[in-house]
């Protein structure tokens, strides 16, 4: 008697799916469902394999190993958040205060909107140390900010930042970092002791935290 083998739609879509690349999107999406999920300590390759339904090898395809498709992350994030910055730069003209404002809340905005990116981006534990890609995009990320920062102190950009200069950009960064990592964290209260939630967030309690930020920066 002649046999039939059936072929089970579920892997052949699978295979497809793979041929046409989705796989490469579907672990990253894996990976910030988990990063979101666990933290990016507990991120593990096989579990972004299975919520990808793939095997635990299948990853290797297009990532070595877990940091890989840890670093392709970053930098996407790195990527889409000096696109932002750029963008808020702009916005803020020729004015260096009004600059560092509209990039301080473009920052807390990305981190609000892509919070597993934002939170596996500055730890550089996982990342792959040797991708140029990724280094070229935080360096390009931080020199948007230092831009300002230059601006603001008449450096020019040949020159290197004197201690004045560079505490104001580390006292500018700690600042809207901090309150981003505090708003993911869901510390932050509204002024009568109220759970803010994100539409507090960007629009109360983001502009009390600009109104800190250097007005004049290094006044004389």
């Amino acid at each position: 008697m002649n046999t039939v083998k059936i072929r089970r739609p579920g892997k052949r879509l699978r295979r497809v799916a793979y041929h046409h690349g989705d796989l490469r999107q579907q672990l990253i999406l894996a990976a910030e469902a988990i990063i979101l999920e666990r933290g990016v300590d507990d991120f593990t390759l096989r579990e972004a394999a299975r919520r990808a339904g793939v095997s635990p090898a299948a990853p290797a395809h297009h990532f070595k190993d877990a940091r890989g498709l840890l670093t392709e992350v970053a930098l996407l994030g790195f990527l889409e958040f000096g696109q932002a910055l750029e963008a808020a730069d702009r916005a803020g003209g020729t004015d260096p205060a009004r600059r560092l404002q509209e990039q301080a809340s473009a920052y807390v905005r990305f981190a609000l909107r892509q919070p597993a990116r934002f939170q596996l981006m500055f730890r550089h534990d996982k990342h792959d140390q040797t991708n140029e890609e990724l280094a070229r995009a935080a360096k390009h990320s931080y020199g948007v900010l230092e831009g300002a920062i230059r601006a603001a102190t008449q450096t020019p950009e040949q020159q290197a930042l004197s201690p004045e200069s560079y505490g104001l950009l580390l006292a500018t960064w700690s600042i809207v970092h901090g309150f981003s990592h505090l708003a993911l964290g869901g510390e932050l209260r509204t002024a009568d002791g109220g759970h803010a939630d994100s539409d507090a967030m960007l629009k109360s309690l983001l502009p009390l935290m600009l109104q800190h930020l250097p007005g004049k920066p290094l006044d004389e």
